[in-house]
């Protein structure tokens, strides 16, 4: 019977597994949705971090916080032609799994289990991605009567599960592929199953034990702080102490001082691919030691759980990292947009400004309207008379007002397209020199404006120049001032509102500064004759923001066509992953 204390610290433990496993799904689901799609340095390694991540608290880290108690798994790895089926076999004390010359010669791996202990492994607990193909012990070299249970075997890589007598209750043996197969899946699934074990069983040989990448799998260990047992296989006689010791050394070297060490001398195999029963006789009853020691496994469980969290811990910091870069990446690349074309409604905005747009055709037709030069200098003669006379001047023929509208929308237009056609051109440029930028454009060619932009400028200016229309409209509503209006023309006092707007003189030159002058008095002196001067500088005014609003608009939606090619990115995303890292690294040392 339990004593209260022990009650209470079954509570608090339970506590914090149930938080730990909270803190684990969460981490899980930001792994999943993390993208790195930028080409940056780093992305790529990110992005196989994160699915690695992924596949890890899948196949590992969460189901063994979830069933502490579970049988420890150990995976028996290491190199081509180690060995490995071949001391699976000799384990069991009798042939489960396959070896031969021909490679590669694990398709499938075998786990081995205490029949007893089957639920553990029939569902989807550990390596869920996995299929199960319940296997049965035969007189010949390789299971029997298999049937398949969970995903469908022939989709997808699968788990012989295989009951044996012969396995201690505690502990399973899974034969795995081998790491350096000349088959891409098999290497994959040797790393994921060494990914998924609670302690390693490595095997390599008296004349490879030194190889590259069974050395890379080991440090991947050592970081991990895995239990590991390294059997070195085929040791001609007279070597044993000589080949021991050099690979002690390089354990020792290597951060796996506590590796245990197995040494199986070269042995000649009877009729069915046995070793002598004795060969293995220190190993099986490590194994078996280790089963029965519920104290011992669960330290065993902790530490590999341990090192799994902190190696998590340190990969999800890295990502974090990547994230950020990904970040201030796309940060720079939208910078860049927006200065293109901030610089360009700007330049837009000084050509409303400046006198420039009263160049050429619109000062052409504005002089048709108003009439010549003749009317000018009446009109700086006797300024006190200007009222009455151009009063008649428009109650006259109709003046041509609608050609100004046209050519001052003829050349506003020209002005957009050529200054968001630059901005374009220097987005293009900037991105292109990029490697992110690159990548998003692809082929496309975004150097100039997009379809249609020159009809929607064209659109935008006529919508302005109603709005002016309706701006004159409204200040003449009162009794005093809608007679006046209505003789001069709301088209002949829109098209002069509009010279007023363009009315700065700054940028032209010679002659042109003259006549745009004059060109700027006779409207000025018309609409305040109308309106008086406060109303004309309001209705200025606010005819200039309204124009300079729908310029912006205009460029905003015109640099949608890169900034949409910008990865959605959550800004809190690296912010997330930092906390994750952090909190990984805590549950790291109370795993």
């Amino acid at each position: 019977m339990s004593s209260p204390n022990e009650n209470r610290h079954a509570d608090r433990q339970e506590q914090r597994n149930t938080a730990a496993v909270s803190l684990l799904e969460q981490v899980r689901g930001t792994l999943a949705e993390v993208a790195l799609p930028l080409a940056l340095p780093g992305a790529e390694q990110g992005r196989r971090d994160a699915a690695a991540g992924v596949a890890q608290l899948d196949d590992y880290i969460l189901p063994r916080y979830r069933s502490l108690d579970a049988p420890l798994l150990a995976v028996v790895g290491g190199s081509t032609g180690a060995g490995k089926s071949t001391l699976v076999n000799a384990l069991a004390g009798h042939p489960v799994t396959r070896s031969g010359a021909i490679r590669p010669t694990t398709r499938q791996p075998i786990l081995l289990h205490h029949p007893a202990e089957a639920a553990w492994f029939e569902g989807s607990r550990v390596l869920p991605g996995l299929g199960r193909i319940r296997g049965a012990l035969s007189a010949g070299p390789v299971p029997a009567a298999q049937t398949v249970t969970g995903p469908d075997a022939a989709a997808v890589s699968s788990l012989v599960l295989l009951a044996d007598d012969a396995v201690p209750a505690g502990i399973a043996l899974l034969d795995a592929p081998d790491v350096d197969s000349i088959s891409d899946d098999n290497r994959k699934l040797a790393g994921q199953l060494l990914a998924a074990a609670d302690l390693w069983i490595f095997v390599t040989t008296a004349n490879r034990y030194a190889d590259a990448v069974p050395w890379r799998l080991l440090l991947d260990a050592a970081a991990r702080d895995i239990m590991v047992a390294v059997v070195l296989d085929r040791v001609p006689p007279g070597a044993e102490e000589e080949v021991s010791e050099d690979l002690r050394r390089l354990l020792d070297g290597e951060g796996l001082a506590g590796a245990q060490l197995f040494v199986i001398p070269e042995s000649t195999l009877d009729p069915l691919g046995m070793l002598p029963a004795g060969a293995v006789l220190p190993l099986r009853n490590w194994l078996t030691g280790l089963a029965a020691d519920a104290s011992g496994r669960a330290d065993v469980a902790r530490r590999t759980l341990n090192g799994a969290v902190r190696a998590l811990a340190g990969r999800v910091a890295a990502i974090s990292a990547s994230a950020a870069e990904q970040q201030r990446a796309a940060a720079a690349l939208e910078a860049g947009v927006g200065a293109a074309y901030r610089d360009a409604g700007s330049r837009i905005l000084d050509a409303t400004r400046d006198g420039a747009l009263l160049r050429g055709e619109v000062l052409a037709r504005w002089q048709d309207f108003v009439g010549t030069g003749e009317f000018f200098r009446t009109v700086e003669q006797n300024v006190g008379r200007f009222r009455d006379r151009l009063g008649a001047f428009f109650r006259g023929e109709p003046p041509p007002a609608i050609k100004v509208e046209a050519a001052i929308e003829t050349g506003l237009q020209a002005v957009i397209v050529d200054e968001a056609a630059n901005a374009a051109e220097e987005t293009d440029h900037r991105w292109r020199s990029d490697p992110a930028g690159r990548q998003l454009l692809g082929t496309d060619d975004l150097s100039g404006t997009g379809p249609g932009f020159a009809d929607r400028a064209a659109q935008e200016i006529r919508a302005w120049q109603e709005a002016l229309m309706e701006l004159i409209r409204t200040e003449g509503q009162g009794k005093r001032t809608q007679a006046r209006w209505l003789s001069f023309g709301i088209n002949g006092l829109g098209a002069a509102l509009m010279i007023v707007v363009f009315s700065m003189t700054a940028g032209l030159t010679g002659l042109e500064v003259g006549v745009a002058g004059g060109t700027a008095v006779v409207g000025q002196r018309l609409l305040e004759a109308v309106f008086g001067e406060d109303a004309v500088r309001r209705m200025a005014e606010k005819a200039r923001t309204d124009l300079a609003a729908r310029c912006q608009r205009l460029l905003e939606e015109e640099q949608q066509r890169f900034l949409v090619r910008l990865p959605a990115a959550d800004t809190m995303a690296a912010g997330v992953l930092d906390s994750q890292a952090d909190a990984l690294a805590r549950l790291a040392g109370t795993a």
